[in-house]
């Protein structure tokens, strides 16, 4: 190990500065005022990777960090490192205070601290350093240079170093952030390979310095970039890394090679075997099942529903090897890889051909590859010869199979013969249709009585159906009645009536609330003005578009909805004798490819009668649609702005 460090540092130009240069670089790195709005300033970030044949890592990452103000003091007094003692080793080599007096404090490092990380969810023993730097002033910096050997996912842990050889053995992968929460003066990644092992690489949304040569028995690439400044965020916008500069770097050939890999390595540790308990099981929830669609849907709603979502160490079969399913069926918990692979024993169980899938939930997988992912699901192969996905984890109590929460999302098959990184396809708005429809009596004193209905499909069904999963059944009516009084204090609800929420599977959800409201209309001399109940907002809750900023005249980066949707809204009011129609607000048609709306009232038969239609075709949008995403919102929005006004 000793070697390798050396190596690594006779190949940066930063760890071996001298004391008095470090102060002169802390300096020129500028001030408050050269940053306003910012706490601290990164000087310098240099991280020097060494690559071995085993496809084990030593990295040496040195930091030096100014402190602009007193929040950036507060900011810096405390150091932080996460990390995973089944896959990785991490030192705190050095920790130097440079005063803004010229002053150099060396602290010592063997008093930092060892501790479990906080967790919630998943529990798999990950840890954090701590080292307490002490009080810093405006001017003072910190300088860290910390020591990893390892990688960011465990396997199959054996002795000594082998544990820290990463899963797909010999090969190497990394993600680069060339970003941050603070301006960066410089940021340097270099790394050291193989001859034999060269690396892939791409450097997106930017540009950085690059460079290649050889050295002795190794190749080293080295990237660079200057004055990185932190993005400014957007509301609802995409993931910071897919619009952020980064850099991918792979040793690996290709997808195919990782999809065959994983497959391997899951068939080869007996992930998916079924025992007889689980036979039994699967026997009893397919007796009665009428097709194959019916079938792979009663057991992937079994494991999204019985398997609890809750991650502990389970010694082997941790990071890209799924657990078996026998443990998780006896368990009956895991995260996300424990329900895929307890939905894939399933399938296999009851004659399927079913395989793990690979995911990054909420960002991109860029082309390298390189292993972004942070999830798994299933695809099971049907009698169309296709695959087709499943998501145990994401559609507990959801009437999907695959989440629509996840259109737009890269993903990799663990096949036998190999598969290429592929997206999943947007799903069709009226997949996940909204449909609030109204009948009510306006009296002449301005009360509104009558009932408002709601029901849903895909997505839109599962954010309405949360209503009833989340809470006690003795709360439900009070959580049904809170969508009206949230507009209406005073509205009274004489009754709620609903499906059953916990039978998702026959029939999607139906809530009607019978409802008196006070006061609803504003009486003024002989007139009444009134916004429709269903115009203005109710359930918005559930339309999430209804929450977007449209304040942004324009938007620099890619944003996101939770899913596809359609609304449907028809509200007809029956009205006192009427003598004239002051006002109905004008008809409106917003069209577009990426969003529409229309919406529009009439007064026919003693009824004035409001329709709206609004229609979002996708989940991830590029800026060019913001102008028809916002178009469309604000046209909804302003229906509830907008007062029906009649004489009597």
């Amino acid at each position: 190990m000793k070697k390798n460090l050396l190596l690594l540092l006779q190949l940066t130009f930063i760890t071996g500065l001298s004391a008095q240069t470090i102060g002169e670089l802390v300096k020129n790195a500028g001030d408050a005022s050269s940053y306003p709005n910012h706490d601290l300033v990164i000087v310098f970030d240099s991280m020097l990777v060494d690559m071995q044949e085993t496809g084990l890592t030593y990295v040496v990452n040195h930091t030096l960090t100014k402190v602009l103000n007193h929040h950036g003091a507060l900011e810096l007094n405390v150091i932080k490192y996460g990390y995973d003692p089944l896959s990785a080793f991490v030192e705190i080599r050095k920790a130097v205070i440079h005063k803004n007096d010229g002053r150099v404090i060396e602290l010592d490092v063997q008093k930092a601290m060892d501790y479990p990380a906080p967790a919630r969810a998943i529990y798999w023993g990950a840890r954090e350093k701590m080292l307490e730097i002490g009080r810093l002033e405006p001017g003072d910096a910190v300088e860290m240079i910390m020591f990893r050997k390892g990688f960011t996912y465990a396997l199959l842990a054996t002795d000594d170093d082998d544990k820290y050889i990463p899963p797909m053995k010999g090969q190497f992968y990394d993600i680069v952030e060339f970003f941050g929460t603070y301006p960066i003066k410089e940021k340097v990644y270099r790394v050291a390979v193989p001859k034999n092992k060269p690396l892939q690489y791409q450097f997106y949304n930017g540009e950085a310095q690059a460079s290649c040569w050889y050295k002795d028995d190794k190749i080293v690439y080295t990237f660079s970039k200057k004055e990185i400044l932190p993005i400014k965020p957007e509301s609802r916008m995409v993931a910071m890394v897919d619009i952020a500069p980064k850099l991918l770097v792979s040793t690996t050939e290709d997808w195919y090679s990782k999809s065959t890999w994983f497959y391997s390595v899951n068939e080869d540790f007996g992930s998916f075997i079924p025992d007889r308990e689980i036979q039994e099981k699967v026997n009893e929830i397919l007796k009665g099942a009428s097709n194959e669609m019916d079938s792979i849907s009663r057991l992937t709603h079994w494991c999204a529903d019985e398997i609890r979502y809750s991650g502990i160490s389970m010694g082997c079969g941790e990071g890209f090897t799924l657990h078996t399913g026998s443990m998780t069926f006896t368990d009956r918990c895991g995260v996300c890889k424990d329900k895929a692979g307890m939905l894939i024993t399933m399938l296999r169980a009851a004659g399927f051909e079913s395989y793990a899938a690979m995911t990054m939930a909420g960002s991109r997988i860029d082309y390298i590859p390189a292993d972004q992912f942070n999830h798994c699901v299933t695809v099971v192969k049907l009698s169309d010869g296709k695959y087709h996905l499943l998501d145990p984890t994401w559609v507990p109590f959801v009437r999907e199979l695959w989440s629509s929460a996840e259109q737009q999302q890269q993903y990799l098959m663990g096949l036998p013969e190999g598969a290429d990184l592929a997206t999943t396809p947007l799903s069709d708005p009226e997949n996940h249709f909204i449909k609030i429809d109204g009948v009510a009596q306006l009296k002449p004193d301005g009360t509104l009585a009558g009932r408002i209905t709601i029901t849903g499909e895909g997505q839109s069904d599962a954010a309405i159906r949360g209503l009833f999963k989340y809470s006690n059944r003795t709360a439900w009516f009070q959580n049904v009645e809170r969508e009206l009084l949230r507009l209406w204090p005073q509205a009274k609800v004489s009754q709620v009536k609903y499906t059953d929420p916990f039978d998702y599977m026959k029939y999607n959800i139906w809530i009607a609330i019978d409802y008196t409201i006070p006061e609803f209309a504003l009486v003024s001399g002989d007139m009444l003005m009134f916004t429709p109940l269903s115009a203005g907002g109710i359930f918005k809750n559930f339309q999430s578009h209804l929450s977007f900023d449209t304040g942004l005249k324009e938007r620099k980066y890619a944003f996101r909805d939770r899913c596809t949707r359609k609304v449907e809204i028809n509200e007809s009011i029956r009205l006192p004798e009427v003598k004239k129609v002051v006002k109905i607000p004008e008809s409106v048609i917003k069209s577009g490819d990426a969003a529409s709306f229309q919406g529009r009232y009439d007064v026919a038969n003693g009824a004035v009668n409001f329709t709206a239609i609004s229609v979002f075709n996708k989940r991830l949008y590029e800026p060019l649609d913001w102008p028809e995403y916002k178009a469309a919102v604000e046209a909804q929005n302003r229906f509830a702005e907008q007062q029906v006004v009649i004489g009597l």
